[in-house]
């Protein structure tokens, strides 16, 4: 599957910008969100806004701006089933072919010491493990990446190929899994603390 659109959108801007510089040069459009947007305009990369996507702007603070059918379709869509194909026709849904993100940083805020419950709440993330999620269900059609130290290696494949070859797509779709267990299991651990005091 040629990538032809990725979905950006990270706390931890770690090596984002050379990313998407990579990625922008070998012809892939590329969508996000909020301050990973303003980043990425900053450093003179074209970005589509994700509110130019859905049709509907960032609200509630930020809490809603991927959960979104033109963001979770264009992720979830299988790709060989004509079903899905004719949906996206219908409903001007475009493809998403990889998804960057990383998530809040709720272990580091509650790690701070006088961090409230109501900063440790703000900080769990909701759209993206949802994007996460999907695009790991959909590796078959859709690059998934949680990790910055993965950056080189999936630009390197992009830049060659076009693409990301199947066995990587589904290594990078178990760390993705891996990464939201985790991220629940932190929240889920800090929860129980606060429950039990």
């Amino acid at each position: 599957m040629k990538i032809k659109r990725a979905l950006i959108s990270v706390s931890d801007k770690t090596g984002v910008v050379e990313l998407a510089q990579k990625l922008h040069a070998a012809g892939v459009e590329i969508v996000s969100t909020g301050g990973t947007m303003k980043a990425l305009k900053e450093a003179g990369i074209p970005v589509t806004y994700v509110s130019d996507v859905t049709g509907f702007p960032e609200i509630m603070d930020g809490r809603v701006k991927t959960l979104n059918p033109y963001i979770h379709g264009g992720i979830l869509a299988v790709r060989d089933n004509p079903a899905h194909v004719k949906a996206m026709q219908e409903h001007k849904i475009t493809g998403i072919d990889m998804v960057v993100v990383n998530l809040y940083p709720f272990k580091e805020t509650i790690s701070k010491p006088d961090v409230t419950l109501s900063e440790a709440i703000e900080n769990i993330d909701i759209g993206g493990p949802a994007m996460i999620r999907a695009a790991a269900k959909n590796f078959k059609f859709v690059t998934v990446v949680t990790n910055p130290a993965r950056y080189d290696e999936v630009a390197a494949c992009v830049a060659k190929d076009g693409c990301v070859g199947g066995m990587l797509r589904m290594q990078l779709a178990q760390e993705a899994f891996q990464h939201t267990a985790e991220y629940d299991n932190c929240i889920q651990n800090y929860l129980m603390e606060q429950v039990n005091k």
